[in-house]
């Protein structure tokens, strides 16, 4: 199995950039990540913090954008990314009252649709990142179905948040199956053996990250970002564990 690049999403980190945003990335790169996924940009210009990650030779993989402010101002945003050298923009959450219903998944991918084909134009890729609620069922079909069946697969694509599905009682590996071809990232997450199986840095949890990794590299994964909503443990700890994790499982 070839090794992937392994990102960080910088959400994990959301503290520590407020504090230091750019101090923040060079301990990111000196823990061993090859990239990182983007929650914000600390109010740099796109020149001047594509120079720096160019400087750490820390990879741009990836950013959440909310869609919110894809409908506010879709072209700024998609040039910032464009100018950064982001690979990949990724929808990574819906309010609650823009998913209460069927029809409501219906005008999300007519959406995504519309941004998805700006976001190519500009020589990226959009993805929609799932959380638990998507596999709510309407007629039958979870809610992160019909968007995909109802978008265009070259215009939207798949970041599959392997802990979100098996949360929801869905199989990580079935799912990244299902969706093979449209699937070129992955976040890699692990679930703690608690009541409330919270976040766990991966392989210190019960998720088969192993299997879940071959599935998701099978469906055409190029990145793997790890990520870890809450951490127990200082944040700095937590992905460095997760890291080192990782490689070893990996091999």
């Amino acid at each position: 199995m070839a090794q992937l690049p392994i990102a960080l999403q910088l959400f994990t980190l959301r503290n520590e950039t407020k504090e230091d945003f750019l101090g923040t990335l060079k301990k990111v790169k000196e823990l061993g990540y090859d990239g990182v996924e983007f929650a914000g940009f600390g109010g740099y210009e796109a020149s001047e913090l594509k120079a720096f990650l160019e400087d750490l030779d820390l990879k741009p993989f990836s950013s959440h954008v909310g869609i919110e402010l894809l409908e506010d101002n879709a072209d700024e945003i998609i040039a910032y990314h464009k100018e950064l050298g982001v690979e990949t923009m990724v929808i990574p959450y819906l309010v609650p009252e823009r998913r209460t219903s069927k029809d409501d998944y219906i005008k999300l991918a007519e959406s995504l649709n519309l941004y998805g084909k700006k976001v190519k134009e500009a020589g990226m890729t959009l993805c929609y990142h799932n959380h638990d609620f998507e596999y709510e069922k309407y007629d039958g079909e979870y809610g992160l179905d019909i968007i995909f069946s109802q978008t265009d697969a070259e215009l939207v694509q798949v970041e599959l948040d392997t802990y979100w599905a098996e949360y929801a009682g869905v199989s990580a590996v079935d799912y990244a199956a299902k969706y093979k071809g449209r699937l070129p990232l992955a976040h890699i997450k692990d679930m703690a053996d608690t009541s409330d199986r919270t976040f766990a840095e991966v392989g210190e949890g019960t998720l088969d990250i192993k299997g879940i990794v071959v599935a998701v590299q099978e469906a055409g994964a190029k990145r793997l970002i790890v990520e870890q909503d809450v951490c127990q443990r200082p944040p700095l700890e937590s992905v460095e564990i997760s890291i080192r994790n990782l490689k070893e499982i990996l091999g």
